[in-house]
């Protein structure tokens, strides 16, 4: 899950120091070499097994990092780590793949990173709610602890958005960093939150365990509208302008890998791309491989089909940030994304833009 970088990024950068397996990857990978003299790039996923987050990992399932000529090394972060978009940023890895509004977190910090490949257009949560708590609105959460991932994490703006569209301020109700999985299952059973937001695979182990159910839907295109009011985008590939710039051709052939990637998700089953993920995110101690391909087949149309940014999806995206209270300051939303690379990338899929 994207966590809150603006008010901890000189945090996050000395301690990226110390990421297992990538500390030593610099931002100055790509312009080295891997196998088969393809440049190589190094990617933080903000969760890796998390459905959310699936085409970064199914690009190299499906072998189109290398069809299109890059080496791309994949990690993720871990809990109580140091976030993808912090890695990213503080140039440990070269690209995260993280949620939007990291970009706009950063320009408030002074940081230039930019959205170079939108992969989903709505968050692809749930709130989900005790079993006998009868939440039907967040105007319900008045006087009552609600989870998010972590405290100025992208579940803990779009948590304060939906109570403020409902006249709640943080002085209303409480919040609890509950992570997810079985951190997040103990937490609804034990009624430490009322509520929660998370995603798959956390929902469908919620909801098998009878321990809670899904109140406001931040998965499906008519949630997303009811409650966010309009596309919101999240997952993308973000990195760092000075990085994109001096290293165009690479970021384009990562683009042109994630594109074909959606793409190729827009004309396929949940069935067929499960099985190009690793077998254990598919199915583990949460989910078995029957209710991963149930949950995606619900949510996937979550994932955008070419990787444009959609048009009012970055003011979407500030609109909440302002009235959930994080904008600090003046915000110019054209330096956070770019589309030419997934233009190019569309163009040479052949599919015009």
């Amino acid at each position: 899950m994207p966590r809150r970088t603006s008010l901890r990024w000189l945090a996050g950068a000395a301690a990226a120091m110390i990421i297992t397996g990538v500390a030593a990857c610099g931002s100055g990978a790509a312009s080295s070499t891997g196998s088969g003299g393809m440049p190589t790039v190094t990617l933080m996923v903000g969760g890796i097994d998390k459905q959310i987050y699936l085409p970064y990992q199914l690009a190299q399932g499906l072998g189109f990092y290398r069809k299109y000529g890059v080496d791309v090394q994949l990690s993720t972060e871990s809990a109580g780590g140091v976030g993808a978009e912090d890695a990213m940023a503080s140039g440990q890895v070269d690209m995260a793949g993280a949620w939007y509004v990291h970009t706009i977190d950063f320009q408030l910090a002074g940081k230039q990173v930019e959205d170079i490949a939108q992969l989903s257009g709505a968050p692809g949560e749930r709130e989900m709610c005790a079993t006998g708590s009868r939440v039907t609105s967040p105007a319900q959460w008045r006087g009552q602890s609600v989870g998010v991932t972590d405290i100025g994490s992208g579940t803990d703006d779009l948590t304060l958005y939906m109570a403020a569209r409902y006249h709640l301020t943080t002085r209303d109700f409480s919040r609890v960093a509950v992570g997810d999985g079985d951190t997040f299952l103990a937490a609804l059973a034990h009624h430490k939150i009322v509520c929660g937001m998370t995603t798959q695979p956390t929902v469908t182990a919620v909801e098998k365990k009878g321990v809670g159910y899904s109140a406001f839907d931040l998965a499906a295109s008519a949630g997303v509208q009811r409650w966010l009011g309009g596309f919101w985008p999240t997952a993308g590939v973000l990195a760092r302008t000075d990085w994109v710039s001096s290293h165009k051709a690479t970021a384009q052939k990562v683009v042109d890998a994630l594109v074909a990637t959606m793409h190729w998700i827009a004309t396929h089953s949940a069935a067929q791309i499960a099985a190009h993920l690793p077998a254990d995110f598919v199915s583990n101690a949460l989910i078995t491989r029957a209710d991963y391909v149930k949950a995606l087949t619900a949510d996937k149309t979550q994932f955008l089909p070419d990787g444009m940014m959609p048009a009012s999806g970055p003011a979407t995206v500030l609109a909440v940030e302002k009235l959930a209270g994080k904008i600090t300051g003046p915000v110019n939303l054209a330096t956070t994304y770019t589309n030419s690379f997934v233009i190019n990338a569309n163009k040479k899929l052949g599919f015009s833009k």
